[in-house]
């Protein structure tokens, strides 16, 4: 089926997703919104960021999205069964990747980094409960992270001041694992390597969720007979509300970013 598929984050995070799922479906067509005029949504309330991501879903809608890729952690833990009640078409969305985080070998503590609502949302503290260890997961709020990365700042030693800020309380325990449960940190997954590797114990293996939640995307494309056929690349539409002057440079640096 050759109409696209919607992808929406608060900001320009969600591109980490878009990326797998150009390497996953590469014949679908997407459309990227990125709700950048009011990011990041980690520091709303919940009534705020359900409002903010219902008008955004319903745009990607009335554009004739086929489906919806919610690519953004904290709406999918603030109001994701809202939309997929209110929509007639497939959504899917990501989730932190904090089960294969902690189906890894050890017997340390997995850092669960995330935006202040996410570690605080009730969906989310629903599936750490389900976990088989849940105190073995430490969630870590990590305010300002998204802010430097939406400047289009990525460099690996740009972001010390801050991960010392939220991880210095954990350099003596044994780590077997770091989710990042926000879709921006996947673009500062060396800083945060390189972080890891100079303070904390452990074997700090990064975990993240986009390329499961691109499969599981394929999955309902192919159950509901959605799924494009053809054999040609897709192309990729951008729209923010913001400036895009300002946000489409840095979109395409992060899209084809090695």
């Amino acid at each position: 089926m050759e109409k696209p598929i919607g992808v929406f984050d608060s900001g320009l995070g969600g591109v980490s997703v878009l990326r797998e799922a150009i390497r996953i479906l590469p014949h679908e067509d997407f459309i990227y919104y990125g709700d950048n005029r009011n990011a990041p949504y980690g520091d709303r309330t919940e009534q705020e960021i359900t409002k903010l991501t219902m008008h955004c879903a319903h745009a990607l809608a009335r554009c004739g999205a086929k489906a919806i890729l919610i690519a953004c952690n904290t709406a999918t833990a603030t109001c994701i069964e809202q939309i997929r009640s209110d929509l007639n078409i497939p959504v899917v969305s990501v989730e932190p990747a904090i089960k294969p985080a902690c189906m890894h070998p050890g017997n340390g503590k997995i850092l669960m980094m995330a935006t202040q609502a996410t570690t605080h949302l009730k969906r989310y503290l629903a599936l750490q409960a389900r976990m088989p260890n849940p105190a073995r997961v430490i969630n870590v709020p990590c305010p300002g992270l998204v802010e430097r990365i939406e400047r289009g700042i990525l460099g690996e030693d740009a972001f010390d001041d801050l991960l010392d800020q939220y991880l210095s309380a954990y350099h003596t325990m044994q780590i077997d694992g770091i989710v990042l449960g926000c879709t921006h940190y996947i673009f500062i997954r060396d800083a945060i390597k390189r972080y890891a590797a100079m303070h904390l114990h452990g074997t700090c293996t990064l975990f993240d969720g986009n390329a499961a939640t691109v499969y599981q995307l394929k999955r309902v494309l192919e159950a509901q007979r959605l799924l494009n056929v053809g054999t040609a690349s897709g192309n990729i539409t951008f729209h923010t509300s913001g400036n895009p002057a300002q946000y489409e440079p840095l979109f395409e640096l992060l899209l084809h970013r090695p």
